[in-house]
């Protein structure tokens, strides 16, 4: 694995000729060290990972480090522009409005937002979006059906949110484009009260009727699975959340066959797919790493 060495005064002049002798580039990254991809602490940020980790390894010669749960977007996104991790799925709509703070128009295409976050993040960080692994992960308000709520947008929802419960992992709160305050503002929710949850304990709250309604993701099986109603975003506040690889340039730069590797990847996630993987995990209680090799297996992405 890769380190930074700290060497003070002369030390570090003395010692700087020799590394340099020696083709020591702590830090900058070759061929021959491994590629680290990192994730955020939930189920499908955990699935993915061993994906990228699993493929790359079964079609190439790199070897792969993975940093699982390393953290949400405003811990990852300083890690891979210091050069701490080399790559990870992010959501296009998150690097357009949480990293950049940048608003997607009513409406706006995934292509449009691609562009945009691939724009932003080659000025701003040196770092390359790749093309789309097949599948987007929005946001539906969920609530459980039977539980006399009649409400198939956000606009209705609103309209009796104040007899409602909201809960939400604690990140959401904090997002300020795409977030909690943002969507109330929206909106115009009025719910009785907001409760903080770890995003893999949300699904049970609502299950239970701790709290009524959640923001779901769209590709997490416990929807389906737990019987759960969602809700469409009428007014169009969310933008495109499409699951795209993001590397550093560094790196496509000194593992020139990377970006040809991960080509193979490109729109072969469904959303279907991304949802049964995450399912398998969530409640049958399977392990990350199996589940997405079973996937590549299946689909003839690496050998068996």
């Amino acid at each position: 694995m890769r380190q930074k060495k700290i060497i003070a005064g002369a030390s570090f002049i003395a010692l700087s000729g020799i590394l340099g002798a020696c083709g020591s580039d702590s830090g900058s990254g070759d061929s021959s060290d491994p590629i680290i991809v990192a994730g955020k602490p939930w189920t499908e940020q955990y699935i993915l990972p061993h994906i990228m980790e699993l493929y790359i390894e079964g079609n190439s010669d790199y070897e792969v480090e993975l940093e699982e749960g390393l953290g949400e977007v405003s811990i990852l996104t300083p890690s891979l522009e210091n050069g701490d991790i080399d790559m990870y799925v992010e959501y296009t709509g998150t690097g357009l409005e949480a990293v950049l703070n940048e608003k997607a128009e009513q409406g706006e295409s995934s292509d449009s937002v691609l562009e945009r976050v691939r724009e932003g993040y080659e000025e701003r960080f040196d770092v390359t979006w790749l093309e789309p692994l097949g599948f987007e992960n929005s946001y539906t308000m969920a609530y459980r059906k039977n539980e006399g709520i009649d409400a198939s947008t956000y606009s209705e929802l609103a309209e009796i949110s104040s007899d409602l419960t909201f809960g939400a992992p604690h990140p959401f709160y904090e997002r300020e484009a795409d977030g909690y305050d943002a969507l109330v503002e929206a909106y115009g929710f009025e719910f009785e009260s907001a409760e903080s949850f770890d995003p893999s304990i949300m699904y049970d709250a609502v299950r239970t009727g701790e709290i009524d309604v959640i923001p779901a993701f769209t590709t997490d099986g416990r929807i389906e699975r737990f019987d759960l109603a969602t809700t469409e975003d009428d007014k169009g506040f969310f933008p495109k959340y499409d699951a795209v690889p993001v590397v550093r340039q560094e790196i496509l730069d000194n593992y020139p066959e990377l970006e040809e590797v991960l080509s193979g990847l490109y729109g072969q996630i469904s959303a279907v797919e991304m949802q049964e993987m995450n399912a398998k995990v969530d409640i049958d209680g399977e392990d990350y790493r199996t589940v997405a090799e079973e996937f590549l297996t299946e689909k003839g992405l690496i050998e068996e």
